[in-house]
Order: structure tokens, then sequence, then C-alpha cells
């Protein structure tokens, strides 16, 4: 039987901004194991809601949220040409530290879970911060945004102001940040268990790419999802919610 579960708006800050998402609880006192959901760009944080239900109904606290200045529909403050993988990768260090930080959540079993930039900026956060994160499951990760970034901006030292990408205007912070690094180098630092799903039609996001990050994590798995492009459908959504339950139940401290 399903777990019941609880659901409540729990807003972080950063800097002054604030951090909106919803946290889903399930039933019992705890302290849970806990899965930090981040959506995509240009997106927010109900792409991620029916994931967060079901790991809630399966014994595991889930926060899916609003990256500040990170898409359409977003209720997080912040201006998206404010945004870059950088100022969502502070977002997310606050997150993590706010829901650490509650009684109801096991701070030693945060999980993260990231779609397309939000698997990005969760690699990062991994790499940045292995102590903290128990496990990483990315869904089409954006490792292709720093090849990108350099054939928006050949030049580092002549990036534009203002530029829109895919209908969302991003200021010269965006690039600036995205080639302030290498996100492999990052990711190698992080060697805790990581699963990847990544779509074989994908052509936003090549397969490849996460093919070198799955050699490059010290302990990475990816599954490659058959016809898929860069976002799943239900049956391909449903098989990834089943697997990332097994793979967190099974790297629980």
């Amino acid at each position: 039987m399903e777990n019941l579960t609880k659901t409540a708006e729990l807003v972080f800050t950063r800097d002054g901004l604030s951090l909106w998402g919803k946290l889903i609880l399930p039933e019992g006192e705890g302290p849970h194991p806990a899965v930090i959901l981040c959506h995509g760009y240009g997106g927010n944080h109900t792409h991620n809601l029916g994931f967060a239900q079901f790991f809630a109904e399966h014994g595991f606290a889930a926060y899916a949220f609003d990256f500040a200045g990170g898409g359409w529909g977003s209720r997080s403050g912040g201006r998206s040409d404010e945004m870059s993988v950088l100022t969502e990768a502070a977002d997310l260090f606050a997150v993590m530290d706010g829901l650490a930080a509650m009684p109801q959540i096991d701070g030693d079993n945060l999980f993260l879970f990231g779609q397309s930039q939000g698997g990005f900026v969760c690699s990062y956060a991994a790499g940045k911060r292995p102590d903290r994160v128990r496990g990483l499951t990315a869904l089409f990760p954006a490792y292709v945004i720093q090849d990108d970034t350099r054939k928006r901006a050949p030049d580092p030292d002549h990036i534009p102001e203002r530029m829109e990408v895919m209908g969302m205007p991003l200021g010269a912070v965006y690039h600036r940040n995205a080639l302030s690094f290498d996100i492999y180098d990052v990711i190698r630092a992080y060697p805790g268990p990581v699963l990847l799903f990544h779509g074989t039609a994908d052509t936003l996001v090549p397969i490849a790419y996460s093919e070198r990050a799955a050699k490059t994590f010290p302990s990475a798995r990816l599954i490659a999802v058959e016809g898929a492009g860069h976002g799943f459908g239900p049956e391909d959504g449903a098989r990834v919610a089943e697997e990332t339950l097994a793979f967190f139940r099974e790297n629980l401290r």
C-alpha cells in the first residue's frame, strides 16, 4: 500500500532572493531520507512534481523548487538575465543546507535529482559538496552547456551583455560563469553513486555527453533510453521513477 503524504509550501533564501518550492513528506514523523528535485532551463518545479509525489509515497521526503530567475512560471525571486549555472548551484546549496537542518529530514541521506540543466547543476553540486550528497540521479543532463556557450560567445573577452536563448533573455553572467570551469573536472571529485538516464535520440544534448560523464564519475551507471529525445514520455518516466527509487534505497546509509 502507498504511503500517505502531506504537502507544504517551503521557501528558502539565497543572497536575499526567495527560493520557492513544495515539500512533500511521507507519513510518519521521520527523520526521512530526502530528494531535492531540480528543473531544467526555462522550467519550474511543476516539471518534477510527479516524481516528487512518487518518491514521497515510497518513504522519501521530496522537495521540488524553482531556481531563482530560472524559468517561466517561477515563483522564486530573481531574473533570468541574472541567472547562471553557478547561481543555480548557489540556490541548490542553500536548499541542501536548509533541508538538512530540518528535524523531519535525515541530512545524512540527501539525494539529488535533476533534469537537463538541473542535472548539470546537481552534478556540479555533488562534485563541490560530495560529503553532503548521498547519491545523484540526472535525466538527460545538459553537459553540453559549456560547448554551446563557446559557440554563442566564442570570444570570452567580448561577451554580449544580453542574449536571448530559447526565448529567454540571458545576461553576460550566464556565459561568463559557464566558461569559468570544466564540468568534467568537477564531477570527477564526486565519489558517490550516480545514475544517469539519457535518450538515444536526444539532439539537444547528444548522449555522448552522458557517456563521457559515466566514464568520468568514479561510480556511475548510464541507462540509455532507446528512441527518447530531450525529455521522456509517461512510459519512460515511470521506468525512471522505479529505477531511481531502487537506486536511492540501495544507497541509504
